[in-house]
This record gives structure tokens, sequence and C-alpha cells, in this order.
């Protein structure tokens, strides 16, 4: 019998008790509770015996005193952790990270004060001991998981019915209930991006066998791997317009220069970011109904966006996900000091390459230190958030991980020190398929990625100096003065800014060139007539593969021996195209269809032999333009779900699958064709500009 919302719940029954009593009492979970207390005890008592011997002035560490202080432990714990866990869910945002911390502390000084034995006295002591307790807990609980995820996945369990039993009692369910809910039984789909991993990488590791939980749903034929071509610009940003909005071309690369505007648009900056939203979204986002962001570059119009950069702020106060994570002995303190090691992991890493002359390579060390340990602190904030969201029943969640795409920057998109990562990016997966039980639907997971990444030693290490170094040689001397740093540097963006006359703008092997004092987008006659040397220039720089300029007949690609107009396919010479595979030409032409593209394009030129390009920035693996792997992204689905395109070609196909998927599953109030019918009835929404 349903129970209406506005009706209050029957009082429980005898038959209800007597099974809440067996649900309590019954062995596994007797066990379990067991071997999880004495685990707790343990741990705890190596780590106080530890940190009593190493703190001066305790003469000696009696058992008998450490075991007492083991209960004490316990007790303030279980008193205090929950009184911390309100205070952090009241904060939300930057206090839960402080007080997540401060959390564990406290339980320890306040022990340590509580002391029968009184082993430890004074204030800057007890803090000492107790920041030295908390590290020794993180490493310990680690080595006895053997470097799994048992721990972690225990408290995300724990988190997702804590959630569950909240939605019950709101509901009208009963106040108290020792039974754990039971799975859902309505469909939703879980989309996990794995950032920047292309098909040939992902197709290689499962083949050596170094992904046992994407192998298994391979191998088992549960689900089916494809690949997708992403186009140009292969980068983040344009892959999630499209995935998210279905709106790829509104962004021509990962920054570039808005001539109407005079200013630098950088797309992992939130106010930038903000700004850039608007105009891709027309209402009907992937995760238009009641879906959930998480960690993207855009929200798709879902009605939650946690960690995303157009929404920039942390989880706030609803986000318990967030709050437990930070609070728990095994979420923010653990992933902190574990980042810690990171940081002397990568340090290894780099030396190891340096003193092999691995080839090629760049610097590992500044700001990378800091984003590597940082990126496994998202990871594992993420799939705390999707967890929580999946105890909630958000029918869509979308999430992106990018802990394989900022580590294969510096070190290589195949090297070790990546597939580490990839490795335990599968580990969440696992992690994901372990938690499915207890979510409040049953999740179908698709995991895809957005580009791929190419290898090859950077444009100024193979030439001895910059893009911008060959361009202001050929443009020669000029009167305007570029600025000191790059805009996204300035102390105040928002403020009109001196721009260099000839703008420079990179992003991974494809490079944007504007004559900034030019409102319009110059021709190349125009382009001659100012600056005759440049294009003739570039074109034979052997370090440059493709220079794309608008020409009478429309766009034309130019390299060294030859010219390829995109248009009509018209080729004189040798084609420079050739290179690039066989979507070159299509994916040239639409990134001419772009706003605010460059009045020039340039790529860098392609190894024949080992497909290796030549990044305008200093990273070893690299995307953004066309050659290698950087355009070869991948799709893991259901392997009995309908594909309706025969080749997935650009991010807005990628979207259109997706949601005729969310419409098989019945999570679209509006079907396929009717958004179809929509958006045929509504102007196409470009940017402001030409918005009015």
């Amino acid at each position: 019998m349903a129970v209406s919302p506005h009706e209050p719940a029957p009082a429980p029954s005898i038959r209800d008790w007597r099974g809440e009593l067996r649900a309590l009492l019954s062995p596994r979970r007797i066990w379990n509770r067991t071997r999880a207390v004495l685990r707790s005890a343990l741990v705890t008592f190596f780590v106080l015996t530890t940190t009593l011997w190493l703190m001066p002035g305790v003469a000696r560490a009696d058992i008998v005193d450490v075991l007492g202080l083991v209960l004490v432990v316990a007790g303030v714990g279980a008193v205090l952790r929950p009184l911390l866990l309100v205070g952090i869910v009241a904060l939300g945002g930057w206090g839960a990270m402080l007080l997540g911390v401060v959390a564990q502390v406290v339980v320890i000084v306040v022990a340590l004060e509580l002391d029968p034995a009184n082993q430890i006295s004074g204030l800057p002591s007890l803090v000492l001991a107790a920041i030295f307790a908390v590290i020794f807990a993180a490493i310990v609980d680690w080595m006895v998981d053997s470097g799994t995820d048992d721990t972690f996945v225990k408290e995300a369990k724990r988190l997702m019915r804590g959630v569950r039993r909240r939605q019950a009692r709101q509901a009208g369910g009963p106040i108290l209930t020792l039974r754990r809910p039971r799975p859902g039984t309505e469909p939703g789909l879980l989309m996990v991006q794995l950032d920047g991993l292309s098909e040939p990488v992902l197709r290689w590791a499962v083949r050596a066998g170094n992904l046992p939980t994407l192998g298994h749903w391979l191998r088992s034929g549960s689900h089916t791997m494809r690949g997708w071509h992403t186009g140009l610009p292969s980068t983040t940003p344009a892959s999630q317009a499209g995935i998210m909005h279905g709106a790829s071309r509104l962004i021509p690369a990962f920054r570039w220069y808005e001539k109407d505007a005079g200013k630098l648009m950088v797309s992992n900056r939130p106010r930038d970011a903000a700004v850039i939203e608007p105009r891709l979204s027309d209402g009907r986002g992937l995760l238009r109904d009641g879906g959930v962001s998480i960690g993207n570059a855009f929200s798709g119009d879902a009605a939650v966006s946690l960690l995303t950069v157009s929404h920039a702020r942390l989880p706030g106060r609803s986000a318990r996900g967030w709050a437990a994570f930070m609070a728990s002995p095994y979420g923010f303190t653990r992933a902190l000091v574990l980042g810690v090691g990171e940081v002397f992991t990568e340090l290894h890493q780099a030396r190891l390459q340096r003193r092999r002359n691995l080839l090629p390579r760049v610097s590992r060390s500044g700001a990378f230190l800091a984003l590597r340990p940082a990126s496994m602190l998202l990871r594992d904030v993420n799939v705390s958030l999707m967890a929580e969201q999946m105890a909630r029943g958000a029918p869509a969640i979308y999430c992106d991980l990018v802990d394989y795409d900022e580590v294969a920057h510096h070190a290589g998109p195949a090297r070790p020190e990546s597939m580490r990562q990839l490795e335990s990016l599968d580990r969440m997966l696992g992690v994901l398929e372990r938690l499915a039980p207890e979510a409040a639907r049953r999740y179908h997971l698709v995991v895809l990625s957005d580009h791929g990444q190419s290898q090859g030693a950077t444009f100024r290490q193979r030439y001895g100096e910059t893009l911008k170094d060959v361009v202001d040689r050929l443009a020669g001397p000029d009167g305007a003065d570029a600025p000191p740093g790059p805009a996204e540097a300035s102390p105040d963006a928002d403020l009109p800014q001196p721009v260099a006359p000839l703008l420079v703008v990179s992003s991974g092997n494809l490079s944007l060139l504007y004559l900034t004092r030019h409102r319009h987008r110059l021709d190349r006659t125009e382009i001659d007539a100012i600056y005759p040397r440049l294009i003739p220039g570039l074109a034979i720089h052997p370090g440059i593969g493709l220079v794309v300029v608008r020409d009478a007949g429309g766009p034309v690609a130019i390299g060294t021996s030859g010219r390829h107009r995109l248009r009509d396919g018209v080729v004189e010479g040798v084609d420079p195209l050739l290179p690039y595979g066989p979507h070159a030409r299509h994916d040239l032409l639409r990134h001419q269809e772009c706003e605010h593209v460059g009045d020039l394009v340039l790529i860098s030129s392609v190894d024949p032999v080992t497909e290796e390009v030549s990044a305008f920035e200093e990273l070893v693996g690299s995307h953004g333009g066309l050659g290698g792997w950087q355009t070869d992204a991948v799709l893991v689905h259901p392997s009995r779900w309908p594909v309706s395109q025969p080749e997935l070609d650009g991010p807005d196909s990628i979207h259109r699958q997706l949601v005729e998927w969310l419409d098989m599953l019945g999570l679209r109030t509006q079907s396929v064709a009717e958004d179809e019918i929509a958006s045929m009835a509504t102007a196409p929404r470009l940017s402001r500009t030409h918005d009015g």
C-alpha cells in the first residue's frame, strides 16, 4: 500500500520490529561490524604507540595506558565527529575543507587531554602529537588496504545509506530503521568522462590486461568500445560544449581572442566560462531534466552543478557528499597526506626521465607538482559527490575525471606514469560498480573521453624559439608594444589591456593569429598588404604544417610545397593535408565556421613515421589541433544499446547519441523528435554580439 507524503506514516508493527532486529543481528552484519571495530582499534593502537614513541618528553608508553587511550579516542570520536559533521555541513565550501582537516586533529587533541595517564601535556605538544597521529593514521590505513579503495568504498556506502534513509524519513517512512535500503529499480544514466584518453591508448591498455574493470566489461560482452572523431579543436571546452549543449562550433580553441570585445578568452577561467555558457545553452542541454554536472567545464543545463567551471563555487550545504568526504578520516585528510606522497613520486619519476635521457620530455616542476596531487584529490571528491547523487536518485549524472590528462601532458600519453593514472581511474570505475547496489536507481554506466593526446618534442625544443618569436621576426618592426605577459595573467582583466598588434594564441599544436588593430576578420590580400612576409614565411617553416587563411575563393590550407582549397577540394602541388588523415579537410572547414576564429590558423607539422606533433606550448603530450591521436576519442557503452549513427563525427554527434539513450531510458521529458522540432522553430544562438 502506498503512503501519501501528506499523511502520517503508520506506526511500525511488531512484525516490522522483528524484521529490523533480524537485520541487525544477522551473522554477516555482526561479523562485518566486529571486523571493522577490531581493525580500527589495531590501527589506532599502532598509530598512538608510534606517536607517543616519537614525541619528546614521553618517557615510556605502557601498553595498558595506550589501550586505555584507544578507548578514549573511540569514545571522543563517537561523540565529536557527528557534531563536527553538522558544523561542516553548515559551513559548506571552503569552510568544509578547513574544518574537515581540523576535525581529525580536534578528536585526537581532546582524547589526549582526557587521557587518564596524562602521557602528553601542554597545548602545543597535544596539537603536534595529534597532527602526527592523523598523518600516521592515513598512511597506515592505506597500507592496511594494500593500496586498494576498500575503506573509501565503505565510507561511500555509509554516506549513500544515510542519504537514502533521510529521504525515506522525509517521504513519511520510519524515523529509525536498521535495514539497508533496497537497490533502486528505475533506470538512470551515469556518464564518466576520462579526460584526454585516446581510443588507441585505451584499447592497448585493455589488451595488456592493465584495466581489470573495463577489461571485464568488454570481455564479458556487457559493454562495447568504439572510437569517435573529435574534429578541430580537440580540446575539453569545445568537446563539452558539443557533448553538453550540441554547440561545439561556438568555441574555436582552448583560448581565443574576441576582436569585438578586445578580450582574450580562456575557457578554463571561471569568469570566462560563465560568459561562454549562456551562448551555448538553449535550455535543451544534455542534463536538463534533473541531471547533475560534476567537475565539468559547462553544466549542460543541469539542475545541480558541482565543481563545474562555469558555476565557479565549491559545493554548498546541500551537498552532503562534499561535507562527508571532508569530515571523514578516510576522505580529505587521507587524500591530503597521500597527495604529498604523489609529489615525491613525481619528483622521482621526473628524475628517472632525466637520468635515462628519455625524449621527448619537458620540465615537470613548478605548478605541476601541486597540480598532480590536486587532481588526485579532485578525483576522490568527484566520486564521493557521484555516490551522493546516485543515492539521491539523479536521473543522469555526467562527471569529468582529469587525472590521466594532467599527467600525460607532462609525462607523455603512453608513458608508465600516465598508465598508472589510467589504472587508478579504472579502479574508480570499479568503485562506482561496487556502489551501484546502494543507489536509488539502476544506473547504466557509459564511459567516454573528450579527446586524445599526441606526443612530441615542443616547437621551442625543436627549433630553439617559440612560435611568437617566429611571427615577430616575419612581421618585422611594429610601432605598437605588446603586453609584458599574457592577458590572462594581467591584474585586472576586466579593464581594457594593451594587446599586441599581431597576437599569437596557442592551444596545443593549434595556434590562432589575430591582427588586433582590425575589428573584422582579414583575408589573405589584407594580411599580405600589412605583413607581406608573414604567410610565406610561416608556410615554409619546417615546424608548421598548415597555414589556413581566407582567400577570394574561400579558406585555403597552405603547406611547404602545396595548397589545398578547402571549399572545392582543389589541390595545387603536394597536398598539405595528407599527414593529417582523411578527416582533415572536413575538420578545417568546420573550424572556419567557428565564432572568433583567428585571421590565420596554424597547425604544427606531423612526423609521418611517429605521428608526433610539436606543441606550441611546453607540453610533451598535447591536444587542440590535428595530427596523431589527439582527435581519436573513445566511447564505451552497453553493447545492446543501439547506435543511430554509423560514424560518430564531432562532439555534437555524441550529444545526439547520449540524448537518444536518455530518451530510450525514459529520462527526457521531451522526446528527441520534439527537441528537433523545437530547435527548427528556434533561431540558432550565437554569441551575444550576433544576438544583439
